[in-house]
């Protein structure tokens, strides 16, 4: 669902008889939404968020959420569990005045297509979205041979806003059943974006960082690691997954 745009009004008529326009006022135009939110948008609605910083996400009853981390404590994906369903998000530059879901959903069209998996435009919650199936490979686990891959429901989200945009990918039951993915939208839909000022390249990802008091702790795992002579793999609550990632924080609600 698209978010309008900031612009001027100016009564050219009056201007051109060389009447002095009324003061200027920035008007922002925003078409209704129950979400996702740009900050200046963001609802009083007593909601629980954690701060990513590009991102605030939800801690709704029933979700548990994730962040991954890289060695330098970069956070490199979110993901929030419902169940045995998933939502990944992921939140992007976008230029001023246009949005970019259209050629990002031909992108992922395109580039699953190639791998096998079968994805078809439908209209959902939130505009047009992707759904069908994609093709994953399960992790092997040791002394087995290769996990053969599988192909797996999956649907794809996006949201156009104010110089942003904002892509959900659920997976699991809640991908193949819409009855089953009522949490997760509510998730989706509580999002809050904090796009920034900084001006960034278009698709290129808004950065994220973790809450300073689950950095610390994390710190002091890795320290704790290498003070035994153990192998620096960050960890705060959970295994490494997803975005080539070595570790993780497991948030719950």
């Amino acid at each position: 669902m698209p978010f309008g745009r900031r612009r001027n009004r100016i009564d050219r008529s009056l201007r051109e008889r060389g009447v002095p326009p009324e003061p200027q006022q920035r008007e922002r135009e925003v078409a209704e939404t129950s979400g996702p939110w740009d900050e200046a948008d963001a609802p009083d609605d007593g909601v629980q968020r954690l701060d990513l910083g590009a991102l605030r996400l939800p801690a709704l009853p029933g979700t548990e959420l994730r962040v991954d981390v890289d060695k330098q404590q970069r956070v490199v994906g979110a993901t929030l569990r419902a169940g045995e369903s998933t939502l990944q998000v992921g939140v992007f530059a976008a230029p001023r005045n246009t949005g970019i879901w259209d050629d990002v959903r031909a992108d992922i069209a395109r580039t699953a297509s190639g791998q096998g998996a079968s994805l078809r435009e439908v209209e959902g919650p939130f505009g047009t979205e992707l759904a069908g199936t994609v093709v994953a490979v399960p992790a092997t686990q040791p002394g087995q041979p290769p996990a053969q891959p599988v192909k797996r429901p999956a649907r794809f989200l996006g949201v156009d806003g104010p110089r942003w945009f904002l892509r959900g990918t659920l997976t699991g039951p809640a991908a193949a059943d819409p009855g089953a993915a009522g949490q997760l939208e509510d998730a989706f839909r509580a999002v809050v974006v904090v796009r920034g000022t900084a001006p960034m390249p278009v698709r290129e990802a808004l950065p994220l960082t973790l809450p300073a008091e689950a950095a610390a702790r994390l710190a002091q795992q890795q320290q704790g690691a290498a003070g035994q002579g153990a192998p620096g793999t960050p960890s705060a609550g959970g295994s490494g997954s997803g975005a080539g990632a070595p570790g993780g924080s497991t948030l719950g609600s």
